[in-house]
């Protein structure tokens, strides 16, 4: 009986935290007992102990309860802790399942791709991806998705270091062309690599953003070019960018 009262007693100040945290302007005793229904005493009492613990926290002049600092530091605790890979493998396995392709996760590092998940699809495909190893940022598409979400200098500094070198015939080599591209890639929300890095594949990829809205990885889905035909990366592409913004929600990320 005294273990189910301290579960009901949680319960109850969980239900207050929720409540309390509805209203930006906060909520007194009274207004908390009557929209709850929970006795005066009781809330009161479940409100100083949270308060004691910085989870609520009473407005000096109003009296008012509201949401406390010390979910701020919790929140960031979990965001922080949360891994790119672990939190995109339902949504990776869900892509692999829809389209039977190859599906990779990468990240950024050091003005390169480097691949941290690959799930091989159904298909028989060929490709020099594998976890660990690293990429050109230029001519694959999670390479574009990144880089259209780096700051302008960072973007030249890579260019100007590593250049656009050659990989196919299909390789955007200036400048220009490729800068063209990247805010192309911004405005569409996806990219493409038609070719440009490998022969006979072609893939497309959407951008992961952590918590603060900065560019964390991206996710991409490869073919050969036989089955990634013009009409099918158009209809893969709504996708891929819902498949990148549910990784990064589950990164913290909210567009709003």
């Amino acid at each position: 009986m005294e273990r189910e009262n301290v579960v009901k007693s949680v319960a109850r100040a969980l239900d207050i935290i929720a409540h309390v945290s509805a209203s930006p302007r906060g909520l007194g005793v009274t207004e908390i007992a009557n929209g709850m229904d929970i006795n005066k005493s009781s809330v009161f009492r479940t409100l100083a102990t949270l308060e004691q613990y910085g989870y609520i926290e009473q407005h000096k002049e109003t009296g008012r309860y509201r949401i406390g600092y010390a979910f701020l530091e919790v929140s960031s605790r979990l965001l922080e802790s949360l891994d790119v890979r672990s939190e995109a493998q339902d949504v990776l396995r869900q892509l692999e399942a829809e389209t039977n392709e190859v599906v990779h996760l990468v990240v950024y590092d050091r003005g390169e791709v480097v691949y941290i998940e690959k799930l091989d699809g159904h298909e028989a495909l060929r490709m020099h991806s594998k976890v660990g190893r690293r990429a050109p940022v230029h001519c694959t598409s999670v390479g574009k998705a990144i880089l259209a979400h780096l700051p302008q200098s960072e973007v030249n500094d890579i260019l100007e270091r590593r250049g656009l070198p050659v990989h196919t015939d299909q390789t955007i080599t200036t400048k220009e062309a490729y800068l063209a591209e990247l805010a192309r890639v911004r405005e569409a929300g996806y990219a493409l690599d038609l070719e440009e890095n490998e022969p006979g594949i072609r893939c497309i990829a959407a951008p992961v953003f952590d918590h603060h809205g900065t560019i964390a990885a991206a996710v991409s889905i490869s073919g050969p070019t036989l089955r990634m035909t013009d009409e099918r990366l158009k209809v893969l592409r709504e996708r891929m960018i819902k498949a990148g913004s549910d990784i990064s929600e589950r990164l913290g990320w909210n567009r709003k």
